[in-house]
C-alpha cells in the first residue's frame, strides 16, 4: 500500500490543502503552525474506517470546535469583509470538513484508488443526529481503471451504493445513521474491505507515556506480537517475538549499542508474561527492568519497538518522536526511521530540525517546512495544484 496524497478542507488551522506523500515524508515546523492538524487528519480518516468518527470529533469539542475559522476575511483597510462569515467561509457556503486519501497502489487495485469523506452539521429539523454531532454528508470511494475513475462505493444521506459481483451499481445499505461512515459498515464486500483494512492497518505514535503508571513499565501479555501497539503496552512481547520467535535482533541490538554504548538488551524466555531489561557495563550482574529505566531510555526503546518490530504496519505516523530524547540519540533515531522506511511508509512530524537534518543525511530525503499564512496551515514550496515546485 502506498498513500500518495492527502487533501484536507476546513479542519482547524487548515482551510484547504492537498499535498503528496512519499515513502518517507518529514514535515518540520514551529509550534502553532498546524503540523499536528495535518497528522491528526489521517487519524480521522482511520476513525471513519473504525466507525468512530463522530466520537473522535466529539472528543475534540464537536464540529463547532474543529471547523476552520481563520483566513482572509478582512478588507484592505482592516475592517470585516461582509462576504465572509466570522468562521472564514463565504456567505451561504455550508460548513464542511472534507478529507481525501489518494492511494497510488493497494492490494487488488494496481492503478490505485481514492477515498473521500465530507462531514457537517445535521439540518436543524433533523431528529436523527444531535445538534453538534458530525453528520456524514457524502462519502465516495473510486478506483482507477485505464485512467478513468470507477465507483466502488458512494453514500448520500442514509443510503450507500456499491458495485455488485458484475460491476453494476446496487444499494448496499439504506439504513445508515447520519454519524455512521459507510466505510465501516460495508466491510463484508471484498473491494470495500481491502480499502478499510488498509486504513485500519495504519499506526500512529504520538510519544509514549513514561510515568510510573505507563504501560511501558509493566510486563506484557505472553502473546506473539509482530507489531507494537499504539500505547506500547506489548513492548516486552515485541522484543520477545524478535528474540525468541524470529530469532533476529540484529537491527535492534545495533540500535541499542549505538544509543547506549556497552549496554545489552536482556529478553528472558517468556513465561506468564513477556518483559525485558537493560544490563549496564558498570553493573554487569544486575538487569534493570522497565520500571527502573529513565523516561528518555524507555521512550527510545519504545520507538525501537515501533520501527524495528517483526512486521511493520503499512504506514507509521510519528508525531514529535524526539520528545524526552537526549540530542545525542537523534542520529540513531533517524537511522531507525530510515531503516523502517525500507518496509513501511513513514510520516514524521517534528519541530526538531536536528532530527530532520539527521534523517536527510541518512536518506537524502529533505524535510518540508510547515508554515502558517493568511489562509491557514500550508507547506512551503507547495503550489495550488498540490505539487512541490522542486520535485
Amino acid at each position: 500500500m502506498t498513500l500518495a496524497a492527502l487533501e484536507i478542507i476546513g479542519y482547524r488551522s487548515v482551510r484547504r490543502i492537498r499535498f503528496p506523500l512519499r515513502q518517507l515524508t518529514v514535515l518540520v515546523g514551529g509550534n502553532g503552525v498546524g503540523k499536528t492538524n495535518l497528522y491528526r487528519s489521517l487519524e480521522l480518516l482511520q476513525s471513519a474506517a473504525k466507525g468512530t468518527l463522530a466520537d473522535e470529533l466529539a472528543r475534540e469539542g464537536g464540529l463547532s470546535s474543529v471547523f476552520w475559522a481563520g483566513g482572509k476575511n478582512l478588507t484592505e483597510d482592516g475592517s470585516f469583509d461582509p462576504k465572509f462569515r466570522t468562521d472564514g467561509y463565504r456567505s451561504g457556503e455550508p460548513q464542511r470538513l472534507a478529507l481525501e486519501a489518494e492511494f497510488s497502489e493497494l492490494d487488488g487495485f494496481p492503478d490505485g484508488l481514492n477515498y473521500r469523506l465530507e462531514v457537517g452539521f445535521a439540518p436543524a429539523e433533523s431528529a436523527a443526529a444531535f445538534p453538534n454531532e458530525a453528520q456524514v454528508k457524502t462519502e465516495l470511494a473510486t478506483m482507477r481503471h485505464r485512467g478513468k475513475p470507477v465507483m466502488l462505493m458512494e453514500r448520500k444521506g442514509n443510503i450507500a451504493w456499491a458495485r455488485d459481483a458484475d460491476g453494476r451499481r446496487e444499494v448496499a445499505d439504506e439504513d445508515l445513521l447520519p454519524s455512521e461512515p459507510a466505510l465501516s459498515r460495508l466491510g463484508g464486500r471484498p473491494e470495500i474491505a481491502r480499502l478499510r483494512d488498509a486504513i485500519l492497518g495504519w499506526r500512529f505514535f504520538h510519544g509514549f507515556r513514561t510515568d510510573p503508571d505507563s504501560a511501558l513499565r509493566r510486563p506484557a501479555r505472553a502473546v506473539t506480537s509482530p507489531t507494537l501497539a499504539p500505547d506500547g503496552s506489548n513492548l516486552g512481547a515485541v522484543f520477545a517475538t524478535l528474540r525468541h520467535i524470529r530469532q533476529d535482533t540484529t537491527d535492534l541490538d545495533r540500535a541499542i549499542a549505538d544509543a547506549f554504548p556497552g549496554v545489552a538488551l536482556e529478553v528472558p524466555p517468556v513465561g506468564e508474561h513477556a518483559t525485558f531489561g537493560l544490563r549496564y557495563p558498570e553493573m554487569p550482574k544486575r538487569v534493570f527492568l522497565p520500571h527502573e529505566l529513565s523516561d528518555g531510555t524507555l521512550q527510545f526503546l519504545a520507538l525501537a519497538g515501533a520501527l524495528l518490530s517483526y512486521r511493520l504496519p503499512p504506514l507509521i505516523a510519528l508525531n514529535e518522536p524526539e520528545t524526552s530524547l537526549h540530542p545525542s540519540l537523534l542520529p540513531i533515531l533517524a537511522r531507525m526511521i530510515v531503516k523502517a522506511a525500507e518496509r513501511s511508509q513513514i510520516w514524521v512530524v517534528t519541530h526538531d530540525r536536528d532530527l530532520a537534518e539527521s534523517i536527510a543525511q541518512e536518506s537524502g530525503v529533505l524535510s518540508r517546512e510547515v508554515i502558517r499564512n493568511d489562509d491557514g496551515t500550508w507547506i512551503d514550496g507547495l503550489n495550488i495544484l498540490g505539487e512541490f515546485t522542486d520535485d
